[in-house]
């Protein structure tokens, strides 16, 4: 049996080597300032700045909308909402959202916020779109936040004579915002690598976003479309080390601030 889980943790490490080695392989060499600083050009060379730029207004637009959303809606569910056949029906739909395949979401977003919304083929109808995606990443991460607080935590709080949203905004969210930051950055990763939704809500436009009503092309769609078009598979390859670099950077910030936090904790 420890041979046989070695084994498995040898080709789980092996194939995620053999991934992210082929990417940087490949698309190494076209790394260097102009080409992440630069303007994207159709006819060969330039960078992928605007590129960057659209996925993070896309990021930091999801979020805004989604956290606190996710988070309220949580909370009620956890400690609020008494626990019956309608907080079932709302866990099962949340649950159900998390498994619907993203081009479904691309699909109602090309049909409700681009068409009927009138929003067009925009930055700012791509984040709604993401945001239905994320949100029930949040609310599920942020529900098993909360259950990890000691039930002595509340007791001991009420105790002292405290309300109980006394207790909640002092005690219990301070103490579960570790687990609530990793639903966050889980949502950032599931944000920037989201391209069919985005392609069918925010268009392809390889420019500069002027506002968020503007039309514009991510880094994930980028990819795509490098490779689809004019089959340049060392382009896609390169953006692809771009996005490895900012999760990986995502990821060691949330551990960093997880850690503070829960140091601040105790």
């Amino acid at each position: 049996m420890r041979g046989l889980l070695w084994f498995s943790a040898f080709i789980t490490v092996a194939i995620l080597v053999l991934i992210v080695g082929y990417i940087f392989y490949k698309g190494f060499p076209l790394i260097n300032f102009e080409f992440i600083f630069g303007d994207y050009s159709p006819t060969g060379g330039g960078g992928i700045w605007p590129m960057i730029v659209t996925t993070v207004y896309t990021i930091v637009i999801s979020l805004v909308i989604a956290t606190p959303i996710g988070i309220l809606a949580a909370v009620y569910l956890q400690e609020y909402a008494k626990q019956g056949r309608l907080v079932r029906t709302i866990r099962f739909a949340t649950e159900s959202l998390t498994g619907i395949p993203s081009i479904i979401y691309g699909l109602f977003g090309a049909v409700f916020f681009v068409t009927t919304l009138k929003l067009g083929m925009s930055i700012i109808a791509a984040s709604l779109t993401l945001t239905i995606i994320v949100l029930p990443v949040v609310i599920r991460t942020t529900e098993e936040a909360l259950k990890t607080v000691p039930k002595a935590y509340r007791e001991g709080s009420l105790a002292l004579g405290t309300t109980k949203l006394q207790t909640l905004i002092k005690v219990i969210l301070p103490s579960s915002m570790p687990g609530i930051l990793s639903g966050i950055i889980l949502s950032m990763g599931r944000i920037i690598g989201e391209s069919a939704a985005i392609f069918l809500t925010a268009g392809t436009v390889a420019a500069m976003p002027a506002s968020i009503f503007s039309s514009a092309r991510t880094l994930t769609v980028h990819s795509y479309l490098v490779t689809q078009e004019a089959g340049d598979i060392q382009l896609a390859a390169a953006i692809g080390i771009v996005l490895i670099i900012i999760i990986l950077i995502l990821n060691f910030s949330a551990t960093f601030i997880s850690k503070k936090l829960n140091k601040a904790d105790y």
